[in-house]
């Protein structure tokens, strides 16, 4: 590593819990590489009711915390962006990050990537180049193209990148940096993780269900439906919150009806438990990317729910369905429960943040040019 790669700053933008379960494996082996590390957490993390995660970001030895309160209850996503983009405007020119890290599809991201591109500042994107369903996709596209440095998590990822016209030189791929955590010894016993969330169950299914923004108007009926299904089945699960995207309000209506006896709902959990619950889990069933990227390289079936992750991922332990295709949902249970596949690894070995730090200490990676040109992929 240059002498000069020893003194750059590098901020990471996190919205949600998730997002940070990807991040802080990259800033921890930045941070171990020599650079200063720092988080910009706004988004969930802010929010009581998905758990007020923000703390997560804090326990993170070593790294400097900024939060920054971006929406109220009911505030739509364009409000969201932008009051993002006035607060991380302000942001960056009191702190001046040399490098600004953004994660995939969500509206913050997507605000963060606008100001850093209006001005000059390098950002890079992990895990652009997917495909998926609804608003999401487009986010992340854009994303792809507003950031200067590209870390994706597979070959193809990095095709349809270069397909958008990004320099082959600025993408790099790593995999998917969750599964670094996912790929050894989670630190917990599945023991302690259900004492801490108070979860009785001793064979469980984990339960996650998004909103769609573009179907936001049908997310109550599609809750009801699909949990009216596992509530059929007398399966136990651990029902973990939505997000806070368009349509939450109509799931969590669907939500606060369930039985206890029969899912224990948490607003959030710590990265390391929900790695380790995945590992002691039945099935898998909703919509979250985990169903289709952690829950294959873990080898734990799972049922993917409707449009959220349209295209996203194949592998023989993902199986599809409708919400209110009760049918499905019944024979996935009954057949898949408790079952195991090998490991997936579509979308990476769990190496991302070794290759991370590697990349970021390439003087080539600080030399390249901010002034983007569009590459045309060769015919």
């Amino acid at each position: 590593m240059n002498w000069n790669t020893m003194s750059k700053s590098i901020l990471f933008v996190t919205g949600t819990r998730a997002d940070f379960g990807k991040l802080e494996p990259l800033a921890i082996a930045a941070k171990e590489a020599g650079f200063a590390i720092s988080f910009f957490t706004t988004g969930m993390h802010m929010l009581d009711r998905y758990g007020l995660t923000k703390l997560e970001v804090h326990r993170l030895p070593g790294a400097q915390v900024h939060e920054f309160l971006n929406q109220r209850a009911g505030d739509p996503q364009d409000m969201v962006l932008a009051k993002t983009v006035m607060g991380f405007s302000d942001f960056v020119k009191e702190h001046k990050p040399d490098l600004v890290v953004i994660h995939g599809d969500r509206v913050e991201a997507l605000a963060c990537a606008l100001v850093c591109a209006t001005n000059y500042i390098r950002c890079a994107h992990i895990e652009g180049g997917e495909v998926s369903g609804t608003i999401d996709e487009i986010y992340r596209h854009c994303n792809t193209k507003l950031a200067s440095h590209h870390f994706v998590s597979s070959d193809d990822a990095a095709r349809r990148v270069m397909t958008l016209g990004e320099a082959e030189s600025n993408i790099h791929s790593i995999g998917s940096p969750e599964l670094d955590f996912h790929a050894g010894p989670s630190g917990v016993t599945i023991e302690q993780v259900k004492a801490r969330y108070d979860i009785p169950f001793d064979d469980f299914g984990i339960s996650v269900f998004h909103p769609v923004t573009s179907e936001a108007a049908t997310m109550g009926a599609q809750a009801c439906a699909l949990h009216g299904a596992l509530i059929k089945s007398g399966r136990n699960f651990v029902l973990i919150a939505p997000n806070n995207d368009p349509g939450s309000a109509d799931i969590f209506g669907v939500i606060d009806g369930l039985p206890d006896n029969q899912f224990r709902v948490l607003p959030s959990m710590r990265f390391a438990h929900f790695s380790e619950l995945m590992k002691n889990a039945a099935v898998m069933v909703g919509n979250s990317s985990a169903g289709v990227r952690e829950a294959p390289f873990i080898g734990l079936p799972s049922l993917d729910i409707g449009t959220r992750q349209t295209n996203r991922a194949k592998s023989p332990s993902v199986f599809f369905a409708e919400a209110s295709d009760d049918a499905a949902i019944a024979q996935f249970l009954t057949e898949q429960w408790g079952k195991s596949y090998p490991r997936n690894d579509a979308f990476g070995g769990g190496s991302a943040a070794t290759r991370f730090a590697e990349v970021l200490g390439q003087d080539s990676f600080w030399d390249a040019p901010l002034q983007k040109t569009f590459h045309d992929v060769a015919r």
